[in-house]
């Protein structure tokens, strides 16, 4: 998969989305990076550490989040986008599930469209998506954490989103799954999903796991979200084995240690991973 002019071989390396949040309220770090200058430092410092692309987001999705406007979720991203296109030589995501975001993220630079809903929140986004050509990563969500067959379910979603992906016009090459770990399920609809990652790779595409700092780590260990880092560690080894394509993290250093080290395990003699 090609993002921003770069090659990303999804298939033998997993690779580090640096969290970049835009935004006042994130639950982790909301505030520390919601202005221009801070969020390229920031930017600036993940790419130091090894992160492979940054992910901005102008939207809390925490628990109990206040929604904000379009035009406010554009004004906190695409001047940062702009300045971290211009200063950094590393991809940039814009996580949005609103298609007129999107649309002026892919305007001030962005080289991936990072959809919380899947398509299923905006109508307009998978047209804006098929019509600038780039690469998209794709969430399971839902409004109510209700299951009679959680995997069997997740994947039924996803595939309803994929034929909305294709339908509109993105191609097969350009898509990512992101089985939607806090996202519209439980804590033990979220171990659940860890446990069997695998199963969701059988769908066919580049899957990214999300698991930095969030809850399911917390209300295991009984830690609050700036001491999850360990927990997080865990859920990205657990990646790489599972050979998701992807994590996205807020500590980049920590997470791309772990992944050098995973993948060192189950290196070949050839060099190739399993």
């Amino acid at each position: 998969m090609k993002i921003g002019g770069r090659d990303f071989d999804t298939r033998y390396h997993t690779y580090v989305m640096g969290i970049l949040n835009v935004t006042p309220d994130s639950f982790s770090d909301g505030g520390r990076w919601n202005d221009r200058d801070r969020a390229l430092r920031r930017a600036e410092e993940m790419a130091e550490e090894g992160a492979d692309l940054i992910d901005v987001g102008g939207e809390s999705t925490r628990p109990g989040y206040v929604p904000v406007s379009e035009q406010e979720e554009i004004e906190r991203t695409a001047p940062v986008i702009e300045a971290l296109k211009a200063g950094i030589d590393l991809p940039v995501s814009l996580d949005t599930c609103k298609a007129a975001v999107a649309r002026a993220g892919i305007s001030a630079g962005a080289d991936l469209i990072n959809d919380i809903w899947g398509l299923r929140q905006d109508e307009k986004m998978a047209g804006v998506i098929a019509e600038s050509g780039l690469p998209c990563c794709l969430m399971h969500n839902r409004k109510e954490a209700v299951y009679r067959d959680l995997m069997r379910e997740v994947a039924e979603d996803l595939t309803k989103t994929l034929q909305a992906a294709k339908a509109a016009g993105i191609l097969e090459d350009r898509i990512i799954l992101d089985p939607g770990v806090g996202f519209g399920k439980t804590y033990e609809h979220n171990l659940e999903i860890l446990r069997r990652l695998e199963e969701l790779g059988r769908l066919g595409y580049p899957l990214l796991l999300g698991c930095s700092r969030k809850s399911v780590i917390g209300n295991t260990l009984g830690l609050p979200a700036a001491q999850r880092v360990e927990g997080t560690l865990v859920t990205t080894v657990l990646a790489v084995f599972k050979n998701c394509a992807f994590v996205r993290v807020h500590d980049v250093k920590e997470n791309v240690r772990a992944i050098r080290m995973a993948e060192a395990i189950l290196r070949e003699p050839g060099g190739i991973r399993e």
